[in-house]
């Protein structure tokens, strides 16, 4: 079944038709630090909003911030615009969201990767978890010297979360396999710094890391640019981003922020729109591993066959993969 599909499964309890008459629908999109073509997170909300006006020919409007104190007036301006509903995407927007949507409650909202619990919010979050056990498998079979790198932007739960998910696939298939592991900062600059990246993956590559796993926004991207420079191997995030570096991208963690970004849109228009929580993962297409014809080379049989034998397990339930934020912990 595809991603798509899935997706819409889930959601469905909380976006089904009702029935109703259609409100106007005029979409405004709030992309996260790091811009709309930082070519990971904010990207992929970007693609969402570009294919829901490709499906309907509605226009929508959209904001790129410089700093996050500008959050509470770009949505208080969408608001006054008459903007309806108003997409943002990034865990930071939670503040700023909550405090709006208290003050105009007939405005719709949805906040990706945040958790709001008001009447005019829907809220949709990643088991980010699952997708990265699955590339922490992949990591464990390529690399040659059993040392992992994962570099992260921002030191925030949601962070740990994407590096413990990666660990417990790491000692998955290789029990003795080692994790070296930095984050890029502590302030929201860490998601916007690509020579902090790359410097942080020149030092893992000194320590003995043939593979770097980058999870932090565009400072990524100087990551993935060094193991190109260096010959190591790099796994990108939230998009897929296997093109950027051909022969050195062993695969890409992709959240499919583009597809709730566009059916945000879409049940707003279709009047199927409702407020509520959805956490998707593995079983609901929200997340999964990259393979196609830039990595392709790179995926031995035995990897793609462990990494898909991991994804059905945890589909099914066989295989269990703890949730950083349920307790603070990894213990890998």
């Amino acid at each position: 079944m595809k991603a798509t599909a899935r997706i819409v499964g889930t959601l469905v309890a909380l976006a089904a038709l009702t029935g109703a008459s259609p409100r106007p629908v005029a979409p405004a999109y709030v992309y996260s630090m790091g811009g709309k073509f930082d070519r990971s997170f904010s990207q992929a909300l970007y693609e969402g909003a570009e294919a829901f006006k490709r499906q309907t020919g509605i226009p929508y409007v959209d904001f790129e911030i410089s700093n996050e104190t500008q959050f509470e007036q770009v949505y208080r301006r969408f608001v006054s615009r008459g903007r309806d509903p108003i997409i943002g995407v990034g865990f930071s927007q939670t503040d700023a969201v909550k405090r709006i949507a208290k003050k105009f409650p007939n405005t719709r909202f949805t906040l990706i990767d945040g958790n709001i619990d008001l009447p005019n919010v829907m809220s949709v979050e990643f088991r980010e978890e699952e997708g990265s056990f699955l590339v922490g498998v992949l990591a464990a079979m390529a690399s040659k010297t059993g040392k992992i790198g994962f570099i992260g932007g921002m030191d925030i739960p949601l962070i740990r979360r994407f590096a413990c998910g990666y660990a417990q696939g790491m000692k998955y298939a290789d029990s003795k396999a080692v994790l070296i592991q930095n984050m890029a900062g502590t302030t929201p600059d860490a998601w916007t710094n690509p020579a902090r990246g790359g410097e942080i993956a020149q030092q893992q590559f000194d320590r003995g890391v043939d593979v770097v796993y980058a999870a932090a926004g565009s400072t990524g991207s100087g990551a993935l640019q060094a193991a190109a420079d260096r010959g190591k191997l790099a796994i990108g995030v939230d998009s897929n981003q296997n093109y950027m570096h051909p022969g050195t991208m062993l695969t890409s963690m992709v959240k499919r922020v583009d597809l709730v970004g566009a059916k945000a849109a879409m049940d707003a228009k279709n009047g199927g729109w409702k407020p509520g929580h959805a956490v998707l993962g593995l079983k609901d297409g929200g997340v999964d591993w990259a393979y196609d014809q830039y990595n392709k080379a790179l995926i031995t049989p035995a990897m793609k066959a462990k990494v898909d034998q991991a994804k059905a397990d945890i589909i099914s339930g066989k295989l269990k993969v703890h949730d950083y934020q349920s307790d603070g912990r990894c213990g890998v």
